[in-house]
């Protein structure tokens, strides 16, 4: 059954549209549901935050959506961007479309960053092969970018090679390098993940600036709750490959409906619960290669009854579009 996703909350036509995205890994005796029915829409301007742990699919949702999964990876549903299926393109359309219409900040930039060519370089080969300019005036744009992601001294840095600037630096060296074509659909997986409190803030401030001098649509991964809270339009909460919960993130922060959404929030921590004890989710993710029937967060979920183990799990959509996949969706689920 695939996912009641995420409508744009407008009538403008979604800049990125994902129907019915399920992706599986098949190799010898093992197959794994990754993704299982996502959906969602997502217009200009706005920023959907994919929320979950560790192994629950997000990053294998971004790199479906770029045509980046290994060859033995089975990609179904359908994709939209810009009114164009992009699922099942040829190699050589795809790789026009990556870095141009649709790019992507990497979780380590250490690793996606090139260490053999300097940052400039980096940045000046993108523009020149998705707009055909020269060297020099690539070049010259890489050093506005640069500029334009407050990098220090960026005529310098220009010259750098990722080992020679920090993790901070490498991070908007990587946004300079996703933003080199002006994308309509901007995918950040994690980006703030290695980076220490302060850096963290500086860079959500800084892609929330560029997505309202572009008019970017931004789809966030993170496991954070509070990155989350700070970037986010629209929240999607994904659990074993599934959205469980969505909804607008004042709807997921106030008013949290599934029980696991509720336990990501409660093992937060914040300034308020100063000398409180931190509530914990038990027990750990499930095997994807071996779910198990029902609800699969059924064996770590205080409320579990016979009905979450066996069958369907009923899915409810709110009047404001807001979603939870839960047998007690119409109870009231204390907070």
């Amino acid at each position: 059954m695939p996912d009641i996703g995420l409508a744009a909350t407008t009538t403008d036509t979604p800049v990125l549209q994902v129907d019915d995205l399920t992706v599986r890994f098949k190799r010898r005796n093992t197959d794994v549901a990754a993704v299982n029915g996502a959906s969602f829409a997502l217009r200009r301007g706005e920023t959907l935050t994919i929320l979950g742990e560790s192994g629950s699919g997000k990053s294998v949702s971004l790199k479906a959506l770029m045509g980046l999964l290994p060859g033995y990876a089975q990609v179904h549903g359908k994709i939209w961007l810009d009114g164009r299926e992009i699922l099942g393109l040829p190699a050589a359309e795809l790789a026009k479309l990556r870095g141009g219409a649709i790019s992507m900040i990497f979780q380590e930039p250490m690793a996606a960053l090139d260490p053999v060519y300097t940052i400039g370089e980096q940045i000046a080969e993108t523009i020149v092969q998705h707009e055909g300019v020269d060297r020099r005036t690539a070049m010259q744009r890489a050093l506005g970018l640069l500029e334009r992601v407050k990098i220090p001294s960026p005529e310098r840095r220009l010259k750098n090679y990722p080992h020679e600037m920090s993790g901070g630096m490498r991070q908007r060296a990587m946004i300079a390098l996703a933003l080199a074509c002006s994308p309509s659909v901007l995918l950040a997986d994690e980006p703030t993940t290695a980076l220490d409190v302060t850096v963290q803030i500086q860079v959500l401030l800084l892609l929330r600036q560029l997505q309202q001098e572009l008019g970017m649509a931004i789809v966030f991964v993170t496991h954070d709750v509070g990155v989350a809270a700070e970037i986010s339009d629209r929240i999607a909460v994904m659990y074993a490959g599934r959205f469980v919960e969505s909804g607008t993130t004042r709807e997921i922060m106030r008013h949290p409906q599934h029980p696991y959404t509720q336990g990501l929030l409660a093992s937060t921590v914040h300034g308020a619960m100063r000398g409180s004890k931190l509530e914990t989710i038990p027990g750990t993710p499930p095997n994807l290669a071996s779910l198990p029937p029902g609800c699969a967060f059924a064996p770590r979920c205080r409320y579990t009854r016979d009905a979450c183990r066996t069958g369907d799990v009923p899915v409810i959509t709110s009047p404001t579009g807001a979603m939870v996949r839960c047998v007690r969706a119409t109870e009231t689920v204390p907070a």
